[in-house]
C-alpha cells in the first residue's frame, strides 16, 4: 500500500494511483486505518515528511514500512516524466 502523508493541496496537484492519503499531522488520529502488518510505502514530497510518518509507524508495531527516497519529486522526475510537478 502507497501511504501519502503529504497536504490535501499537494496531493490535488499529483499522487500516485490508489495511494491512501492521511496528512502527517492526521496520522496519529488515523493511522488505525492501516493494516498494522501490510507492507506500506509512505510518500511526500520529497521525502521527509514520509521518512517521519515510516519512523511513527514502526514505533507503533508497523512491521513493514518504507520511505519512497526523494519523495513523488523523484519519482515524477525519474520513473514518470509526465507527472505533474511543484
Amino acid at each position: 500500500m502507497v501511504l501519502d502523508v503529504r497536504e490535501a493541496w499537494e496531493y490535488e496537484l499529483c499522487a500516485l494511483a490508489n495511494s491512501v492519503h492521511i496528512p502527517l499531522q492526521q496520522l496519529p488520529a488515523r493511522m488505525k486505518q492501516l493494516v498494522p502488518d501490510a507492507e506500506i510505502v509512505c510518500v511526500c514530497h520529497h521525502g521527509v515528511r514520509s521518512l517521519q510518518a515510516g519512523v511513527f509507524l514502526q514505533q507503533n508495531g508497523y512491521s513493514a514500512v518504507m520511505n519512497l527516497v526523494g519523495g513523488i519529486d523523484a519519482w515524477a522526475r525519474e520513473i514518470a516524466p509526465g507527472m505533474a510537478r511543484y
